[in-house]
């Protein structure tokens, strides 16, 4: 028995000892604020969170939502006797994703980590690579600029915020205009999800750089909006009820005015993650005389619609369809909740005959598949 205990003991150790090792092995993540040390990140895609807190009895790493790619949490951190709490969980999957402290129960950002707008509010991010993919990476490549751009809506009469990225060369090349990509984001986010989460400008500056996508300016509003004198409606996922008029009245004419578009509806498109994929579907689809292309990313759609009448009736004449849209794009992963949604619009536009894509791929219903999205949309809009 003695034996037994002290093999169990070395064997325990040895975990210990290999815990320590990786977690000294690894790096600090890309998402951490400057000069901290973690969370960091070990070769074998552990993820080890420490944080100071020498008057606290409880301290938890909370995974944001459900299905992630850090696994189910929260997960316990232990204390050391100087006061330092850690954890090392994973494997985790590549990509971005959302975390929280639990100090005594009381949700709280990690002070080490950058935070961007998720659920509703400022969380902490973490960055996991993905040694497989790169083309969301910071390359040597020429860049665009993201542009921080506000305006007033007439529709909300207020001041918005929007997020405008510009291609390589377009203050270089004063006499040349080009496509629009308005870009949503999804429930719980904010116009800055794309470029902080998403990478979307450093997608599109590889696939330019590398003649697969054409120079566009990506246009990333604010989903959220409600007309004057209405009540802020409760909780981080309603009060959109007046976006797509924000869009159609205020926000292309404002883009039109304050950059150098083509300004027919063949160089303007619509496109979307979760929420801002169904906004994408319903605002696209009732104003196909200002956009040629949609794209639907992992979209919060109808599972049982009908083909004749959903989205304004666009498909009840797939023929029609056909020939006025030049792109209609849709994708989901296939862990992603919303799944049967995206799969049941996929089979019913198949079966009705109404020209599409779909892109069903692994994934959860997160930034890494929108990622993906962006970058196999990208390849395809305004190609002539």
């Amino acid at each position: 028995m003695k034996i037994w205990k002290l093999a169990c003991l070395g064997i325990i150790l040895s975990c210990a000892g290999l815990r320590a090792q990786a977690a000294s092995e690894g790096q600090p993540a890309t998402s951490n604020v400057r000069g901290a040390e973690y969370p960091k990140i070990s070769p074998d895609l552990r993820v080890t969170f420490q944080i100071k807190a020498p008057s606290a009895q409880k301290v938890q790493v909370m995974p944001g939502g459900g299905a992630n790619g850090l696994g189910k949490g929260p997960f316990e951190m232990q204390r050391s006797a100087d006061g330092i709490w850690s954890t090392t969980v994973g494997p985790v999957q590549p990509g971005f994703h959302y975390y929280w402290l639990l100090v005594d129960g009381v949700p709280a950002n990690d002070p080490s980590s950058e935070t961007y707008f998720g659920w509703g509010k400022q969380s902490s991010g973490l960055e996991v690579p993905d040694p497989a993919l790169d083309f969301y990476d910071a390359k040597d490549v020429p860049h665009g600029d993201v542009r921080i751009h506000w305006y007033r809506a007439s529709t909300t009469g207020q001041m918005r915020r929007i997020y405008v990225y510009t291609p390589p060369g377009y203050d270089a090349n004063p006499k040349r205009r080009y496509p629009v990509l308005y870009l949503q984001h999804g429930a719980g986010e904010s116009e800055r999800g794309w470029t902080a989460q998403g990478r979307a400008n450093f997608i599109l500056d590889n696939l330019i750089a590398a003649g697969k996508a054409q120079p566009m300016i990506i246009v990333m509003e604010n989903g959220y909006a409600g007309k004057p004198g209405t009540s802020p409606t409760a909780g981080p996922f309603r009060g959109n009820e007046a976006f797509g008029e924000v869009v159609t009245k205020d926000l292309i004419p404002e883009i039109d005015r304050s950059y150098r578009t083509r300004q027919d509806r063949a160089h303007r498109a619509l496109a979307g993650l979760s929420m801002g994929g169904g906004q994408a579907m319903n605002i696209g689809s009732g104003n196909l005389d200002k956009f040629g292309s949609i794209g639907c990313f992992s979209g919060a759609v109808m599972r049982n619609f009908d083909i004749k009448t959903s989205f304004n009736g666009v498909f009840a004449d797939p023929a029609a369809f056909n020939k006025r849209v030049s792109l209609m794009w849709i994708g989901c992963g296939n862990e992603d909740g919303l799944m049967a949604g995206s799969r049941a619009l996929h089979e019913a536009l198949q079966t009705a005959g109404v020209r599409h894509v779909w892109c069903e791929g692994p994934g959860l219903h997160d930034w890494q598949v929108w990622r993906k999205h962006l970058y196999e949309f990208a390849q395809l809009v305004f190609r002539e």
